[in-house]
């Protein structure tokens, strides 16, 4: 690649502007000319600094800031590169004297869709090397036959320690059943605590997988309301088997569940010997506070907790876990067996790595500051025009808008290329609560950026 030199970029330590000012200002004009086009290259921050004469601090600063307004993206281990922008990001003041240089039009590309749909991660930063020891790591071992049907001893240790570091859940191996993920965590708590005729609490508005898992296996699924808190207790009947709830961040309304309604929740499934089946499907992901401990830490006997790696590293990788007492594990790793049911050994191997080296912890930091940047957008764009919850947490947030407005904008949107959600279809019966559940976890920042402003147009259009 040529050098930044070769463009008109130079810095003045006479200026009363700070060099950082400067140099992000220079990069800025650059790009709105077209002198730096879309998707390429820029140097390291250390290669950049020796060209131009100045502290690595300057150069890091000045590109951390470009990449906040959306103009740069990152790619990990491979760089800094120009983010693709069909309108550039919202004018920044620029030094006095000298003015931005015209913006030209961009046009859409054909095909290019900005997915803000709730429920899926971004996959395209990760660490390759890491990847590809761990994998490295699965080959070396030989084929086996039938797993395990509780998974991999060593990946349930490892998993022990994990959630200990990050759940403040005091387990061990023997609590743990490694799993495909949630939808199969579901399906194993259903077949083992379920049966044509008994009643499972499904939140409502809450996750429709959940809803079909149980009435795939014959129970009667009943709706539990829920506020911007979480599941109302209050209101649960005393005839559930089960009741699925979401206490970390709400799915979809994106509420925290309080210490005081958890107790109580608690009190009522001991009252009335019925099971809570908590998803900790995005607990890692809190913008405000640390994350609240687990429900299943307050009561392991009436918790059982799943887990899943599919928000966290990406859903291809198909391996969550379900914790829960030695003997109902014992029940679920008999039921696997007799249905042939199993986790794939060499993903659990390549998983087991990740976690041994460190690997997925680090993952998990790099992803939460990128996530954190993608909901300061969206708060940023969106906060004005309407009310939004769920913001502190996970990869989405509900847009609160009039009853009819969500699905008219989803529709107008996606003629635009931007792919949204509704609340209408997390609920089982009419809708309650209206609005947009937008998801920032799949697009990048720049797209998040310029996909919230068409949405925000379109809210004040109405």
């Amino acid at each position: 690649m040529r050098a930044l030199v070769d463009l008109p970029i130079s810095l003045s330590r006479e200026s009363e502007v700070p060099l950082i000012t400067q140099l992000a200002a220079r990069l800025r004009e650059a790009m709105l000319s077209g002198a730096l086009a879309a998707g390429e290259r820029l140097p390291s921050s250390r290669g950049l600094a020796a060209q131009l004469g100045v502290s690595r601090t300057v150069v890091t600063e000045a590109y951390q800031q470009l990449y906040a307004e959306g103009w740069l993206e990152g790619r990990h281990g491979s760089g800094t590169y120009v983010a693709s922008l069909e309108t550039p990001p919202a004018a920044v003041q620029e030094p006095a004297g000298d003015p931005p240089a015209p913006r030209p039009a961009r046009r859409r590309r054909s095909g290019d869709v900005i997915d803000l749909s709730p429920g899926q991660p971004w996959v395209r930063d990760y660490d390759a090397a890491a990847w590809r020891r761990a994998w490295r790591r699965a080959a070396d071992l030989p084929p086996g036959d039938y797993p395990d049907p509780y998974g991999l001893p060593r990946l349930r240790e490892l998993l022990a320690g994990h959630l200990r570091r990050t759940r403040a859940m005091a387990v061990g191996p023997e609590h743990i059943l490694v799993t495909r993920g949630t939808g199969n965590g579901l399906d194993l708590c259903a077949q083992a605590l379920l049966g044509p005729g008994t009643r499972a609490g499904v939140e409502d508005p809450g996750y429709h997988v959940a809803r079909t898992v149980f009435a795939a296996r014959g129970a009667d699924v009943v709706p539990c309301p829920v506020d911007e808190d979480g599941v109302i207790v209050d209101d649960l009947p005393d005839g559930l088997r089960v009741l699925y709830t979401t206490p970390a961040h709400q799915y979809p309304l994106g509420g925290r569940l309080p210490i005081p309604r958890r107790e109580r929740l608690l009190s009522w499934a001991r009252r009335t010997g019925a099971t809570v089946v908590e998803d900790d499907y995005d607990a890692e992901f809190r913008y405000d506070v640390a994350p609240l401990p687990a429900l299943h830490g307050l009561d392991p006997s009436r918790v059982v907790l799943l887990g899943t790696l599919s928000k966290s590293l990406a859903p291809d990788v198909g391996v969550g876990w379900l914790v829960a007492t030695p003997d109902l594990v014992d029940r679920v790793a008999a039921l696997r067996r007799a249905v042939s049911d199993r986790t794939s050994g060499p993903v659990q191997q390549a998983v087991a790595t990740l976690l041994e080296h460190g690997d997925l912890d680090r993952h998990l930091r790099r992803m939460r500051l990128e996530y954190a940047r993608r909901r300061a957008a969206v708060v940023e764009v969106l906060g004005p025009v309407c009310r939004l919850r769920g913001d502190t947490a996970g990869l989405h947030v509900l847009a609160e808008l009039p009853p009819g407005l969500a699905p008219r904008i989803m529709e107008r949107a996606a003629e635009r290329g931007v792919l949204l959600d509704t609340t209408e279809r997390h609920h089982l019966g009419p809708a309650r609560v209206h609005g947009l559940v937008i998801g920032y976890g799949s697009a990048s920042l720049a797209q998040v950026r310029r996909g919230c402003r068409i949405v925000a147009e379109m809210i004040k259009e109405g």
